[in-house]
């Protein structure tokens, strides 16, 4: 066994942050229990595989992001993939044909977000949280890799099985939804 990892410590030492990170990816806190101990378990059978080439919690998270994927995975499947020529239909709502800005009736309002009060920032995460809850499984995933997770395209259509289009198609509907639930319920 590699000098550089501990197994004995990693509950102590690492299942607050992977708790963290899952629970901002699934926002629920049983199932983000269960995925970081089957994240500990899967990484004793992979005790000997451990290279060190990066530190416990890099590699801990790693498989971690396998285990949050997998579930991804598992929502999204036997959904319907999305009717790419509606979602232009509608995008023709939101955008002017002509230059892609939006129409000034659907352009976004200003939030009015103070970034240095902590107290706005908590209380804005926790109505982003709420309205991403609202959002169908295979729309959070996409999300949640793309921008949480800094997921190229391509990797998020391999992984949840999308072409680029329906993947375009879902991230635009989600930030429109998004849009619509900070709007109602922040603003």
């Amino acid at each position: 066994m590699n000098n550089q990892i501990n197994p004995h410590q990693w509950v102590e030492e690492h299942a607050d942050y992977l708790y963290t990170y899952t629970i901002a990816r699934i926002n629920d806190e049983e199932q983000a229990k269960d995925l970081v101990q089957e994240t500990f378990l899967a990484a004793l059978e992979k005790v000997d595989k451990f290279e060190g080439k990066s530190s416990e919690r890099t590699w801990l998270t790693a498989i971690l992001r396998n285990k949050i994927v997998d579930v991804y995975r598992k929502k999204s499947s036997g959904l319907v993939n999305t009717d790419v020529n509606k979602a232009e239909q509608e995008q023709a709502d939101f955008f002017n044909e002509d230059d892609g800005h939006w129409n000034s009736e659907r352009a976004p309002q200003q939030f009015g977000i103070d970034n240095h009060d902590p107290i706005i920032n908590k209380e804005f995460n926790q109505i982003m949280q709420q309205c991403m809850q609202k959002l169908p499984a295979l729309w959070m995933s996409v999300f949640t890799m793309k921008h949480m997770d800094d997921e190229t395209t391509d990797i998020i259509c391999a992984e949840l099985k999308l072409t680029a289009s329906n993947f375009w198609v879902i991230i635009h509907r989600t930030k429109l939804n998004l849009r619509a639930c900070l709007q109602k319920n922040w603003i």
